[in-house]
């Protein structure tokens, strides 16, 4: 591995309170003092770009294995390093599902490869059955970092109670994806465009209601809980008023959820289809000051690549789209020139704060920390599918102009993605 040294570029590492120009040195995989680079060095200009932490994903679907046709776990981090994320948390609904500790040495042994770090969510039910509890203890002896049933929610109260309490003890988080079943099975939003669609929405009570419970189990047992993919204003106020009680709640949105809204499926785009839905305007307003004031801790992407095949029927597609090559680009197009936040703010939602949460080193660029980071600079730039890394093309975002470009990659101290 040849050490890197990346010299004047800007460098902003909310962790550390750094914000200005400065060298970075990378030697034998993690950061080191630049005044003590020498030797065979390959050298970097960094003028005119910034440096960051590398990305943390709270919220990736690899489809590996079972649905390799989709993304796999090589693919998959290709497209992560094309959009600046060193970190990704992989979520169970692969098949089989991540119920075995089988399944979770296998994602680990091929992700030694990737060009991203992934780390494996356990699910917390068999098959995402939502009634047979999983053998956690087993699954964190194979390596899991988390757990949770994303996808589904767990049916079973007792189950996610029981889960909850357990994984507080290993020291890793519960994500947890919020929807009633028997309310939730629509193909869009509730409301004026899935009238217009004359197709069955799916309302936003049935992720308020699935949020409330995930949310009265933390209060109740004094437990943490992460809420995943939030896309509601009533969700936003729930986990608000929760956390000013002390409840230990986190939560995530989606670049999706901040930039489009409901009427995007008028289009009859099965791309534009996702669970959560796209929601209305306030919603999406909600969400963004939901960031802005803190209720929200992090933004991942809730990546889901479908084949296009899958996406060509509007009304039968599955749900789910694509997002980590546009992730950072989006977050900064809507947040940082919409001048809701700074770059160090939005940097620190994610990277510092997702890496917080799943307690892993990443987040920061100290010296002696693993060498995980991505340059970028403004530029604008108009998402082209047919140009995007990973195997699945169903991105929300294609046709739109976005305002920020990553120009490098540096995962583990070796350059993964350069913008070419």
């Amino acid at each position: 591995m040849t050490d890197l040294l990346i010299k004047n570029v800007h460098i902003i590492d909310p962790f550390n309170n750094t914000d200005g120009p400065g060298d970075i040195f990378i030697k034998n995989g993690v950061f080191a003092d630049p005044e003590t680079a020498e030797g065979n060095v390959e050298i970097i200009n960094g003028t005119g770009m910034k440096a960051a932490p590398g990305l943390v994903d709270l919220h990736v679907h690899l489809r590996d294995p079972g649905q390799t046709d989709k993304e796999d776990i090589l693919s998959g981090c290709r497209a992560a390093a094309a959009g600046g994320v060193t970190s990704l948390l992989a979520m169970p609904n692969t098949v089989p599902a991540v119920d075995s500790p089988e399944t979770v040495r296998y994602i680990i042994e091929k992700a030694k490869a990737a060009d991203a770090h992934v780390y494996v969510v356990g699910s917390i039910t068999k098959g995402l059955g939502g009634h047979e509890a999983t053998d956690i203890d087993a699954l964190y002896e194979a390596g899991i970092s988390a757990l949770s049933d994303d996808g589904k929610p767990v049916l079973d109260t007792t189950i996610m109670v029981e889960a909850m309490k357990r994984a507080a003890q290993l020291g890793i988080p519960v994500t947890a994806h919020c929807e009633d079943p028997y309310l939730a099975g629509g193909k869009v939003n509730e409301g004026e465009i899935s009238e217009k669609l004359g197709v069955k929405g799916m309302p936003a009570a049935a992720e308020d209601a699935g949020t409330a419970r995930e949310l009265a189990l933390a209060a109740a047992y004094d437990l943490p809980v992460h809420i995943c993919h939030v896309s509601t204003r009533t969700s936003a106020d729930m986990i608000r008023d929760f956390k000013k009680r002390g409840v230990k709640v986190t939560a995530e949105t989606a670049p999706h959820y901040l930039m489009l809204t409901e009427e995007e499926l008028l289009k009859k785009d099965a791309d534009y289809r996702m669970n959560p839905p796209l929601r209305t305007e306030a919603d999406r307003r909600a969400m963004i000051e939901a960031l802005k004031d803190g209720t929200i801790d992090a933004i991942a992407t809730d990546h889901a690549p479908h084949t296009p095949q899958e996406k060509a029927d509007f009304e039968n597609a599955p749900n789910g789209s694509i997002g980590m090559e546009t992730s950072f680009a989006a977050a900064y197009t809507i947040l940082v020139k919409g001048g809701v936040m700074s770059e160090t703010e939005l940097i620190r939602k994610m990277s510092c704060t997702p890496a917080s949460i799943l307690g892993i080193p990443a987040g920061t660029m100290y010296i002696g920390a693993p060498a995980d980071l991505f340059l970028y600079r403004e530029e604008e730039w108009t998402v082209d599918p047919d140009k995007l890394h990973g195997k699945s093309k169903n991105t929300p975002f294609k046709g739109l102009t976005l305002a920020a470009k990553v120009k490098l990659t540096v995962c583990g101290g070796r350059i993964v993605y350069k913008d070419e």
